[in-house]
């Protein structure tokens, strides 16, 4: 740990701070005008790397510098293709089925640049006259670095000049404020939204083209990326700049600073900085929204008399619904005996089962509470962490096990929801996946207990359950008795008071609900109920991994919600058959199964803005309002009729 090995590391932070910068000021813009929280970003920076390697391979030697523009054009344009084709037709869309939208285009870019590029890494080359380095207090630094050092600032200047010094900058500070009011002054809202979208996406190519020498191109890059971009656009405070870059610099310094300490003892006990990389980001993110919700250089939102989206009230069940899950649940238990000769299928049941109450724990806290969590696998992963660990260290029976693993991922619930019920939107879900993300990296590292990135294996479920058609009908019990009390708990006093501060916080206060308790309550529901669905998952895999508490997972139960409808009740579990059944299904069929299964989510989105569930919901009902209203004319027309023949009579 010497002094020159610090300023050396300090300077690679600094260099790694511009790329993240670029990356997330792109993302900044896009948010902050069209208001989409566009998860393909990442994907933009991952194609620009791609484009500036082959195209300084075609073009050779000092062709590099020209590449880099290049490619950040290339990208910028492909940005603008995807906004007039496909984000321009959902902009009345839910804000969340946008976001749906931008994840089924992440799974199609990635596909698309697998059979371009192929599945290998490829190192570019080094930049023509930085190809050397500099000597900096006896230790050598790159000079390209050095060059990215500079780019960050210089393009921060650049950009800031746009929109305080011309009338498209102009416009997009005035439809970041108001875009109705932008709009309604003759505006051509359409073409603005799609060259922010391209300058958006033109920086994160650019940042992707500028990566290259350093490192080679790879298909993780978006996903890699995007996490990391979110943290600083929400660190810096959303549609803030200046906030980016600070908070670009602060993050990429922290680890840098990690990276130089290396091993620590302290206190007779080996600590290891370095590992503190995989998770530095989130913890900086958790720690700055508990101090300042809206982000360092961000500002205050001002209270909202309306949070979440306005929804039709919540109908018990008919008589009719009530008869057809009744039949559909005879359905599901005789399916081990109807594919008896397929014992896959019993496999794939049990998955699906899993995956309809993981849904359902996450609609509970989206729809109802009105709360986005980007972070929901962390109570999975508890509670199949919690089951492993029981029944390996402790020695627990299986069926204690089923009972105390949800226990342990409501307390993770009901330690993290405390501080999650402070923040809304954005600001929420963010801090969410920032605890998820932290609760991920102490599992994947943490090899004396938890396996580490082996995870663990050995986790069986008892002997009279070995027989999986046992286990099936065991998951199938559980499931529809955690779905069916989470629907009971919407139709308590507990759930209307829920769903009353979800529509109007100040009204709900004004007749004393205290919606942030409520709210917190909430969070531990759902975290109980995924916390079963985690320990079942076990179960069923017969080991556990960190990857049911990465991102991927959270991701996963998002999708499933809002693929089946956020408004339903039976849109979670509708949404968690068809997206694992798709899943399973295009996967074995096809090696460029994302890009298919992307496709497939990008139709569904395009035919039914509202769900599966809501959209089959929302036809119902306009059938039953025309039968009521064809009931109605007849039942006006007999007086009428009757007057009619009267009137004959008498004459």
């Amino acid at each position: 740990m010497s002094f020159s090995g610090l300023i050396v590391q300090l300077l690679n932070g600094l260099a790694s701070a511009s790329s993240l910068f670029l990356v997330a000021a792109g993302l900044s813009l896009i948010f902050g005008v069209t208001r989409i929280v566009n998860f393909a970003h990442g994907s933009f920076f991952m194609v620009g790397t791609y484009v500036a390697y082959t195209l300084a391979e075609r073009i050779g030697g000092m062709g590099f510098w020209v590449a880099l523009p290049l490619a950040a054009l290339a990208v910028g344009v492909l940005g603008a293709a995807i906004e007039m084709l496909l984000l321009r037709r959902i902009y009345k869309a839910p804000e969340l089925f946008q976001l749906l939208a931008t994840f089924a285009l992440v799974l199609v870019i990635k596909d698309a640049v697998l059979w371009l590029w192929g599945p290998d890494e490829l190192l570019g080359p080094r930049a023509p006259g930085l190809r050397g380095s500099v000597e900096i207090l006896g230790r050598q630094f790159p000079a390209y670095d050095l060059f990215l050092i500079v780019v960050g600032p210089l393009v921060l200047g650049l950009v800031w000049l746009l929109l305080t010094r011309t009338r498209f900058g102009t416009l997009v500070r005035a439809a970041t404020q108001d875009r109705e009011m932008v709009s309604a002054l003759g505006v051509n809202q359409a073409w603005l939204f799609t060259a922010v979208f391209a300058l958006g996406a033109l920086l994160a190519g650019l940042g992707g083209a500028l990566q290259l020498p350093r490192e080679p191109a790879h298909l993780e890059m978006d996903l890699n990326t995007i996490g990391a971009a979110f943290v600083v656009v929400v660190v810096g405070g959303m549609g803030s700049l200046p906030g980016a870059y600070v908070a670009a610099l602060l993050i990429a310094e922290i680890k840098a600073i990690c990276i130089w300490l290396g091993v620590v003892e302290i206190a007779g006990m080996s600590i290891s900085f370095s590992k503190a990389t995989l998770v530095v980001d989130f913890i900086v993110m958790a720690a700055v929204l508990v101090w300042r919700p809206w982000g360092l250089m961000g500002r205050a939102q001002a209270p909202s008399r309306y949070v979440g989206m306005q929804e039709e009230p919540l109908r018990p069940a008919g008589r009719s619904y009530i008869a057809s899950v009744g039949m559909l649940a005879l359905l599901l238990a005789a399916m081990p005996i109807l594919t008896a000769s397929s014992p896959y299928t019993t496999v794939l049941l049990i998955d699906l089962l899993i995956a309809a109450l993981f849904a359902a724990s996450l609609h509970f806290i989206m729809g109802p509470a009105g709360m986005h969590s980007f972070g929901h696998a962390a109570y999975f992963g508890l509670g199949a962490y919690a089951a492993a660990l029981l029944a390996r260290s402790a020695g627990l029976p299986m069926e204690l096990t089923l009972v105390l693993a949800p226990v342990a991922a409501g307390l993770g619930a009901l330690v993290y929801g405390w501080f999650a019920v402070r923040l809304s939107g954005v600001y929420l879900a963010m801090l969410t996946l920032a605890f998820a993300q932290i609760t991920w990296a102490v599992v994947y590292q943490w090899d004396d207990f938890t396996g580490g990135s082996n995870g663990l294996t050995g986790v069986w479920p008892s002997d009279w359950l070995a027989d999986k058609r046992n286990y099936y009908w065991l998951t199938l019990v559980l499931v529809g008795l955690g779905v069916w009390a989470l629907r009971r708990i919407l139709f308590s006093p507990f759930g209307y008071a829920l769903r009353a501060g979800r529509d109007s916080v100040l009204r709900a206060d004004a007749i004393g609900i205290d919606v942030k308790r409520m709210q917190w309550a909430a969070f531990v529901v759902a975290g109980v109920a995924a916390g079963l669905a985690g320990a079942l998952f076990a179960y069923s895999k017969g080991s556990i991994s960190p990857e049911t508490l990465a991102v991927g997972k959270s991701v996963d139960g998002l999708v499933m919600v809002l693929l089946g409808g956020i408004q339903t009740l039976a849109g979670p579990v509708v949404g968690a058959f068809t997206f694992s059944w798709l899943h399973d299904t295009v996967a074995r069929n096809t090696d460029y199964w994302r890009a298919m299964l992307g496709g497939i989510i990008l139709l569904l989105v395009l035919l039914f803005p509202q769900g599966i569930a809501g959209s089959v919901k929302l036809i119902a009902d306009r059938l039953r309002g025309r039968k009521d209203d064809v009931a109605a004319d007849k039942a006006a027309e007999q007086p009428m009729r009757a007057s009619a023949a009267a009137g004959e009579v008498a004459r």
